[in-house]
Parts: C-alpha cells; structure tokens; sequence
C-alpha cells in the first residue's frame, strides 16, 4: 500500500517553445511590424517586395506583380534556403498534422506558424530562426481535419495567430512574447480555430472551426491594440432573425447548424464589405434532421466591416447533404466595368457574383465528373445522388474535399486568368443517424473517399467560366497556387514536386521535388533586389478526404525558400 510519502514532487513542466535555444525575447528581429497599419495594407501590392497579409492583398488574388523569375530564366531557379520546423513530442488531437501556412514577410522578416501552437520569426534572406513561440494546445482538444494553421497577421508591431483550442493571441513581432490572448470558441462543445487572421482598420478578424460537431459558426472582430471584443457574426440566425425559416421552427437544429468561417476572407473598403466563405451544416449528410435551405451554411456572406452585420449572402448548396462547405476565397477582380467576386467551390462550380449587392453573374462547372446533381448557369440548383436511406451507400463525385478544397486558387490581372486546383475525386457516403451529443463528430454518414479513379489538374479560366488551357496531373491537386509577374504559376503536388507552369500556355517551365507533399500556400517576396518564392512543406492533415490512397506518406515540415543563383 502506498503512502503520500511513497511520491515526489514533479515539479513544474518544462515549457516544449524554450527547449530550442530560440526562446521568446532571446533574439530579436527588425521592429519592421511597427508601420504596417491599415493603409500599408490597403496598399499591399503598392510595396511588392513583402507579402504583408494573408493573400498578399485585401483582393484575394494571390498575386504578386515582382517578375525577376519569368518564362525564360525559371529553369535556373534553385533552392536558396531550407527551415526545418521539424515534429517534437505529442501533438493535441487525434488527427494528424500538415504544414498548411502562407509566410507573410515585411522587409526581410518571415512569420510562418506551423501545427499545434508554433510560429516563427526568420530572417527571410537566410532562413535563420530569430525567435519561436509555441502556444500550449490540450491534447484533448476535438479537431475533425487535422492539427494545422493556415497562418499569421502582422500589423502596429504585434503578429497575430490563432490556435487549435480557439485563442487568439497577439505577439510582439521582434520577440515573440506574449501581448494579450483572447478566448472565441468553446472547445467543450467542438470549437477550434485554423483560420490565418485578417487586419481590418483598427481589427483583427477570424472565424471558428468545428462544423463537424455540431457547433454554430460564427465570424468575431478583436481590437487589435487591446484585444477588446468589437463584434461577432453568427453564420447560422437563431428564431426570429432573417434565414431562421429556412431551419426547423421546432427544436435546436439551427442552435448546432455550422456554417463556419475557417478560411480567411477577403475586403472591398469601396464597399466596406468582407467576404466571407461559410462551411457546411450539421449534420453533414443527414438532411432529415434539419429540414430547409439551412442559411447561411454553404454560402458567400458580405459582411459589414464596421458593424459584424450580414447585407448580402449568396448560397451555393442549399440544404448540403455532400459536405460542400462554401469556404473557398472569394477573389476580387474587376470585368467590363462592373465590381464581380469569384468563387471555386467544393460543389465544382465556379460562381461569378456582383460583389456590390450579392448578383450572380453565372455559375459553370470546373471539374469534368459531376454527378452529385446540376447547377445551371442562372444558379438553379438540382440534386440527384445523395444520401437518402438509412444504411444504403450512394457513391457521387466530386467527394466531400470538393473539385477543389480550402486551397486557394489564384488570378493574374495580367492575363485575366484564374489558376485552380482541381480535385477530381469521388467518394461513397453512406447514411447513419447519430443522436447529438456535445464535443462528438456529427457527420451523419460513414464515408469513404475513393482510393483510386482519381485525378487532377491546374486549370486557367477566364472571367466568363471559359477554360483556356489545363495542366493535367495523375492525381488532386491539394495544394493553393500563386501567380506572378513574370507570367508564372507556381503550384505544389501531393507526391512532393513543386512546379513553375507557364501563366499563359500551363507548359511546365521547372519543377523540384521536396520531399514531402504540399498542402500550403506559396508566397514571393524580394530582400536587396532578389526575388524569392517560399513554400511551407509537410503532408497531412486531412488527407483521408482528399487522397487517402497517400495517407501514409511521409509528412514532412519544412520550409522551402527558391531564388535565381546569385551573380558572380
């Protein structure tokens, strides 16, 4: 029999971020964070030598105009610095992780975030660590997708992240110690964060992760100086607000609808409206539950920049019953005069909208096998195939990771062209009631994505839906593209190569093999005059829904920095 005597003190845990050398305050970068404010940002692409936010402009385009790597010169292109984040001890959740960040850069100083609590300050010229901050997640912490972060902000000297258990937390940019950390989920109840922040005038803005569990999604603005809680916008009306007819009149449907926002927006200040992508309802394939359109899951949502309030909404699959979250980014672009939004969503419809009043323009399919049902070009919405009976699998394409997931696709002002990821990939659903029960998966099916009959492609389109050229691959791409300056797509693969594609033909100009799939998001930048290109990689994630035929391959974590050879 033991006693208190038998046990020793364990004393205190030892914090994972300090076993690193690079402590928070150990070094410190360039205060270079201090005058990015709204105006820097407004004018992002006025500086293109940084990538100061999430997409690299407001617009959405992942666009850079810098063209010191072009057609011609591509094939020089060579690896000018590697990071390794590398994996140490347990992460929270039972899923694993991907290394899914776009680096955000601000006059020669990188933030990049990883998995579980990380992100780290580089020396954007030699990948050198500066500092790193690891914020400690529970290892309990309900996650569906897996354990990953899409990225960072910076504004006024702080960066800006969310993490796994739905903190927001602001740093100081030249030492990585903390400032203020806010609360805006429940993880009780299955909420999370993975959204990259959005600065907007004096706010921080980020959505809620957890459709999966039957949480209510939501979009929340945080002052950026004080972390103070300026508004917050449910994604899914509760009885008596505008949409609440379109849930059952009697019990909580809407009360655990989803509809979350957890990819980042886009921002016209002309019209001072955020665009925002809202996911899928709960459950997911089981409609009989939630009878309705079930607004606003499923939909494009302008959103009052000042006041969190909902002037327009656009809803792609009314009354989902394929996991078809609407979250993909909506690209700001301009066409014979009129101020239009494009959206590649996971149903395999490109949607072109008036971003002024919410106006479909058309909608055209951009994936070959589509049988789930038909949208026509004015927006009608017919289903065929979905999951109906108790027990009796219905198989139908494109699979619940979409004709193309969160990863993003990219516009050239230059050509007029729109670059996406395409996944064509199917997948069996199978209905099986679940009662609800707090924190627990709440899909409503057994799913399974089909392991093989699958491919995939960069395909170019135009602002009418019309594809002009389309660079074929064995299997989806997972991973965001990035269009350039110098007439190049870049866009990584599952197996590992990162590709330099013609902007105007699709022709493959370069490609190299990293490793590891990509599931990230590319960025360029210049230090001293040097164009650079950087790609975080490191499979995983939610790979069983995108290509579980790769589930076991390596995961890998690091970050790939590509240049032109210096001159002699």
């Amino acid at each position: 029999m033991t006693t208190s005597e038998d046990y020793v003190d364990a004393g205190e845990a030892i914090d994972q971020g300090n076993l690193s050398f690079k402590i928070p305050g150990g070094d410190v970068a360039a205060p270079v964070t201090a005058g990015v404010n709204y105006e820097r940002i407004l004018n992002a692409r006025e500086e293109p030598q940084n990538w100061l936010t999430y997409y690299g402009a407001y617009n959405g385009q992942r666009y850079s105009p810098l063209d010191q790597i072009t057609t011609e010169n591509v094939k020089r292109m060579v690896p000018a610095w590697v990071f390794q984040a590398g994996t140490t001890g347990l992460i929270a959740g039972a899923s694993t992780y991907s290394f899914e960040a776009a680096p955000i850069v601000v006059d020669g100083i990188m933030f990049v975030t990883g998995w579980d609590g990380w992100i780290w300050a580089l020396d954007a010229k030699t990948g050198v660590e500066i500092w790193r901050y690891k914020h400690a997640v529970p290892f309990d912490v309900s996650l569906c997708c897996g354990n990953v972060n899409r990225g960072c902000a910076v504004a006024q000297g702080k960066v800006f992240l969310v993490t796994a258990n739905a903190r927001l937390l602001a740093l100081d940019a030249t030492t990585g110690k903390m400032v203020w950390v806010k609360t805006f989920g429940d993880v009780r109840a299955g909420e999370s964060a993975t959204v990259a922040p959005l600065i907007v005038k004096n706010m921080v803005i980020v959505g809620s992760s957890g459709g999966e569990f039957g949480v209510r999604g939501h979009l929340d603005a945080f002052d950026l100086e004080t972390g103070e809680h300026q508004w917050r916008c449910y994604m899914v009306p509760k009885p008596g607000e505008p949409g609440s007819e379109t849930w059952p009149a009697d019990g909580e449907a809407w009360a655990r609808g989803g509809a979350n926002c957890w990819v980042t927006g886009t921002f016209d200040a002309e019209t001072n409206l955020l665009y925002v992508g809202t996911g899928n309802p709960a459950p997911d394939f089981d409609g009989e539950v939630r009878e309705g359109d079930n607004l606003y899951t499923d939909s494009i949502v302008a959103v009052d920049a000042d006041s969190g309030q909902i002037r327009w909404h656009y809803q792609c699959t009314p009354h989902d019953l394929w996991d078809y979250d609407s979250i993909a980014e909506c690209i700001l672009f301009e066409m014979d005069g009129r101020k239009l939004l494009a959206h590649f969503d996971k149903n395999g419809y490109m949607y072109v909208l008036d971003r002024t009043d919410g106006t479909l323009i058309q909608a055209t399919p951009f994936v070959d096998r589509i049988t789930w049902g038909a949208v026509t070009r004015d927006g009608r919405v017919t289903p065929k195939l979905y999951p109906e009976k108790e027990g009796e699998p219905v198989h139908f394409y494109p699979g619940p990771a979409g004709a193309k997931e969160w990863t993003h696709a990219s516009y050239s002002p230059k050509t007029g062209l729109f670059y996406v990821p395409v996944q064509d990939t199917g997948a069996t659903a199978t209905r099986r009631r679940r009662e609800f029960k707090e924190s627990i998966p709440y899909w409503g099916a057994g799913v399974q994505v089909d392991a093989d009959d699958m491919t995939g492609s960069v395909s170019a389109f135009d602002g009418t839906g019309e594809e002009k050229w389309r660079w074929r691959n064995e299997l989806p791409m997972c991973a965001s593209t990035l269009a350039t300056g110098g007439d190049l797509v870049f866009a990584g693969e599952a197996t590992g190569e990162f590709n330099a594609l013609d902007a105007r033909t699709g022709e493959l100009l370069w490609q190299f093999q990293c490793g590891s799939g990509h599931h990230s998001s590319p960025t360029t930048y210049t230090v001293e005059g040097r164009q650079y290109i950087a790609v975080p990689v490191g499979w995983g994630g939610w790979a069983e829904g995108f290509l579980p035929g790769m589930l076991g391959a390596g995961h890998g974590s690091a970050l790939f920095v590509f240049a032109l050879p210096e001159s002699a």
